[in-house]
């Protein structure tokens, strides 16, 4: 069976773009991009919608410096095949939109994008190393794995949404969920700042 990753983006700002990644309909971590552009602007933009074939890259300064940090638990870098007038787009950690051009970098926690522009997650390396495993270890037994990128809208405007949890299908509550407990600490984030502006 074919492992099949899903970037839902959640939020789109002025110089970033937040997401969701889920791997065979299960939530995995969130994701962070460059923003959205009609017009490829360089290091600036977030790759198109659509599904790609996702293969090891051997070479490059990412992978040495991953082969570096994670030794033997490194087998190449995930690298996105064929997108549209964009080369080496890559699955990494980092922690804001200047940390990628064009590449996708995951985290286990993900601040709102009306908070900064650049946006921001958190605990990539974790993130990161999880969700590595998981797609490494099929590739490394020759399964294809795919990646979609699609947006919240044209999820919840999907007619064959269902309530069972299977391979191809994303649960909307699992979506919704997920974007209540951000805007719930956004909200805890400026109640702190109110705070503090008021002592």
């Amino acid at each position: 069976m074919k492992l099949k990753l899903q970037v839902i983006r959640t939020q789109f700002g002025k110089d970033a773009t937040n997401g969701m990644l889920f791997i065979n309909g299960v939530f995995e971590c969130y994701t962070l991009e460059d923003q959205y552009q009609a017009v490829k602007v360089m290091h600036e933009t977030c790759i198109p919608e659509g599904t790609y074939d996702i293969k090891f890259r051997k070479t490059g300064g990412f992978h040495a410096k991953y082969s570096d940090r994670y030794k033997n638990a490194h087998y190449g870098m995930l690298h996105i095949q064929d997108v549209p007038n964009f080369t080496y787009i890559l699955i990494h950690s980092g922690n804001t939109d200047e940390h990628t051009s064009g590449c996708l970098i995951v985290g286990e926690t993900q601040q709102d994008l009306d908070l900064s522009d650049d946006g921001f997650i958190g605990h990539s390396g974790t993130a990161y190393k999880k969700m590595y495993s998981k797609v490494a270890n099929q590739l490394l037994q020759g399964k294809e794995v795919t990646i979609e990128y699609t947006t919240i809208d044209k999820l919840l405007n999907k007619k064959e949404l269902s309530n069972k949890s299977t391979d191809d299908v994303i649960l909307t509550s699992t979506v919704m969920e997920k974007l209540q407990e951000i805007n719930g600490n956004v909200l805890t984030g400026n109640a702190m700042l109110k705070g503090r502006l008021i002592n």
